[in-house]
């Protein structure tokens, strides 16, 4: 009986130290660490100082009658059809014209043009009867006289005349049309149109003490909107003041914009990156898979299955990217998703 219950105790002990032995020896098995990496390939990257305003247009004009008159909205060649907001002008184009007999009647324009004509036709005859010693000198000269003054009449008459024609001074958009009803009697002073030329807008900007060393004129500006994600406009530093600010402790400065598809209106609030320096044919990588460390920058790669971490030294960097120095070479493959649970030396499983 004795020898029964032995045998099953010493089957049951090797069964336990087999599994044991077995648990062990899993604990040591690393299981491979999944990864996405990239390849580092040369690239670029521009350090930009930020700032915002407001972009503005680079020319407008309110107009105004300068005489009373009836109303008359004029037909825009380019729809056929009357004025209205938002219609393009050229330079020139009469968009309102104003009738007012009684005053066309005083300029007398045409009055003015037959002077001037006889004027010419009277000298003309005077400087032949001259030459053959039928008048003297003096009655030539009150001749030439009687034509400047009948000429200054008749260009004053041609500008008074040209006051009942409101035309665009350059080529904009209507940006305000009042309504008026045709016909309708207007007094002198009355708001008539306004337009605005945007094509090239300007944007006055303050920018702090601390930039005055790397705000150029002539630098590169990238203008952005929030209606706008997918637009980036460019521009440039047109202006700068030296003076710094007391109170703000900033200078002030002028963006010139080119905004030849007109995407930004005048009054947006835009927000502009002034390119200060740039980098070409360098390694740029993500911000965002930069580990800090006690104020050592480091970054992991794979080689030959395993994680590496690299030190690394930094340049430029913009609001997503930075430029690594030194530390990494062309055609390292970069860990850029998994790196968080990695060690020196973790093996890894690189995914697409």
């Amino acid at each position: 009986m004795k020898q029964n219950n032995i045998l099953p105790a010493i089957i049951l002990a090797s069964t336990l130290m087999a599994a044991c032995g077995n648990e062990q020896a899993g604990s040591t098995v690393e299981l491979a660490s999944p990864v996405s990496v990239t390849e580092i390939e040369e690239s670029h990257i521009k350090k930009y100082n930020s700032t915002s305003g407001t972009a503005m247009a680079n020319a407008e004009v309110e107009l105004t009658s300068e005489m009373a008159g009836e109303y008359h909205l004029m037909i825009n060649p380019r729809t056929n059809k009357p004025y209205k907001l938002g219609d393009k002008v050229m330079a020139g184009e009469t968009i309102v014209k104003l009738t007012n007999k009684s005053y066309e009647n005083d300029i007398a324009i045409d009055s003015k043009k037959l002077s001037l004509e006889i004027a010419e036709q009277d000298e003309v005859k005077k400087r032949a009867l001259y030459e053959k010693g039928g008048v003297t000198q003096s009655e030539v000269r009150n001749a030439e006289v009687a034509i400047t003054n009948a000429k200054y009449s008749y260009e004053n008459a041609q500008i008074n005349l040209s006051k009942m024609s409101i035309k665009a001074p350059f080529t904009g958009i209507i940006v305000n049309l009042p309504h008026y009803t045709r016909d309708v009697q207007l007094a002198s002073g009355s708001s008539i149109v306004s337009i605005m030329s945007y094509e090239k807008m300007i944007m006055e900007i303050n920018l702090p003490e601390s930039a005055i060393g790397e705000v150029k004129t002539g630098q590169e500006v990238a203008i952005t909107h929030y209606t706008l994600p997918q637009d980036t406009i460019e521009g440039t530093i047109s202006e700068l003041s030296p003076a710094i600010s007391p109170e703000t402790r900033t200078f002030k400065g002028k963006l010139l914009i080119d905004n030849k598809d007109l995407k930004l209106r005048p009054g947006m609030f835009v927000k502009a990156d002034i390119v200060v320096d740039e980098a070409e044919n360098t390694i740029v990588i993500p911000k965002e898979i930069v580990m800090n460390n006690r104020g050592r920058k480091s970054v992991f790669i794979v080689e030959r299955g395993v994680a590496r971490s690299r030190n690394i030294r930094t340049g430029l960097e913009d609001q997503d990217n930075i430029e690594v120095l030194e530390g990494l070479n062309l055609h390292d493959m970069l860990v850029t998703r998994g790196y968080e649970t990695l060690r020196d030396g973790s093996k890894v499983k690189i995914q697409k």
